[in-house]
């Protein structure tokens, strides 16, 4: 990816990258600002027929024709399909239009996909290219922060089921991630807030320094101010990239990226798919661990409070939905157990052990159930 000639944006900042180093599956995440619409950020990608651009109904209007001029210098035939919006679109249904499109408009295995959108566009265009005449090129433009600074990056894609989120998919990585910091300036605060769950999980997992300072930054954050949001979005990447780049299939060391989401998946999945954005309830779901982290004698009370106080600044619920009218807790457990970290029907948590570090281990049910009883509002 050639960024060297390309204008430092945002406020005047410079433009940075990310290395994901995976041997030959390699590639860079570009940060900065007019980007995406730049013919020089696609200058480097090998040539092709034909290019799927990939977006939704929200997100088109916007950008969809701003990337087509910018990719027409470089690919002769551009197609476009336009999903619907929504976490309870990421399904077989809506994963098949992509497939229509690819049929219908006779593309071949080099056709490159762009996925142009939040993490459910990113996670289904990459299903789609993993399994597309056994794999085709794609490339991720995220334009939401949650998918910027988390699920554009390490190549994990797929769809719900009913019964468990993202339980259906493939290890599948981008040839590039282009992270134009300019579309997050009309991204709507709740989906703001959402993607700041994502940035606040990388602190106490992996960098207190950087748990300190989205603390002292948080205003900035919310404020969308330019300087603020580039360092957070490549921090986060450069985290992310250090942690990937050891562990691409999540054999061991990646798990840890997945703390507050065992709670959270269960929440998505128990209130229907699209209820809470999924920033939301990895947000509460990071509280009800840390409650988990601290009865288990990991973690002390005061890091706790301090996490909760932070998520709560965020805009972020730090309170649990009731899932059932009846043993609320026991239907927790049940959509963990489907978890994919589960083994042997046995639940493992990410769980923080005050560090700047994290662990996976299984928790007694009953202290789960402590948790989610003290955690989640009362009928």
């Amino acid at each position: 990816m050639n960024v060297s000639n390309l204008d430092p944006g945002f406020s005047g900042l410079p433009i940075s990258t990310v290395a994901i180093d995976l041997q030959h599956r390699s590639y860079q995440i570009a940060i900065g600002s007019s980007l995406f619409d730049s013919p020089l950020t696609y200058s480097e990608l090998p040539g092709a027929s034909s290019v799927l651009i990939v977006t939704n109904s929200t997100v088109a209007p916007s950008y969809a024709e701003r990337l087509r001029a910018a990719l027409c210098p470089k690919f002769a035939n551009i197609h476009l399909v336009i999903l619907p919006d929504g976490e309870e679109f990421k399904t077989w249904e809506t994963l098949n239009l992509i497939f229509d499109a690819l049929l219908k408009n006779g593309c071949d295995r080099k056709t490159i996909l762009f996925a142009l959108g939040g993490g459910v566009v990113g996670d289904m265009t990459g299903f789609a290219a993993a399994s597309y005449m056994r794999g085709v090129p794609f490339v991720q433009i995220p334009t939401t922060l949650l998918a910027q600074v988390d699920s554009s990056v390490g190549g994990k894609t797929g769809i719900n089921h009913p019964f468990g989120k993202n339980m259906i998919g493939a290890f599948y990585q981008p040839l590039q991630v282009v992270c134009d910091l300019d579309t997050l300036k009309t991204l709507p605060a709740r989906e703001l807030s959402a993607g700041l769950a994502e940035v606040i999980k990388y602190g106490p997992i992996a960098d207190y320094d950087f748990f300190a300072w989205i603390e002292a930054h948080i205003d900035e954050l919310l404020a969308r101010e330019p300087a603020a949001l580039a360092h957070a979005v490549k921090r986060s990447c450069e985290i992310k990239a250090w942690v990937v780049g050891q562990d691409e299939r999540e054999g061991g060391l990646r798990a840890i990226l997945n703390f507050g989401h065992t709670f959270g998946h269960a929440i998505e999945a128990g209130l229907g798919y699209g209820r809470w954005l999924h920033g939301e309830a990895v947000g509460c779901g990071m509280v009800m661990a840390a409650h988990l982290s601290q009865r288990l004698g990991l973690v002390d009370i005061a890091l706790v409070q301090r996490l909760t106080t932070l998520i709560q600044k965020a805009g972020l619920p730090v309170t649990g939905p009731r899932l059932a009218e009846i043993d609320n807790a026991r239907r927790y457990l049940e959509l963990m157990r489907v978890d994919k970290k589960s083994e042997g029907g046995q639940i493992r948590f990410v769980l923080l052990d005050g560090t700047a570090s994290a662990q996976v281990r299984g928790a007694p049910d009953d202290l789960v159930r402590e948790v989610i009883d003290a955690c989640c509002i009362c009928l």
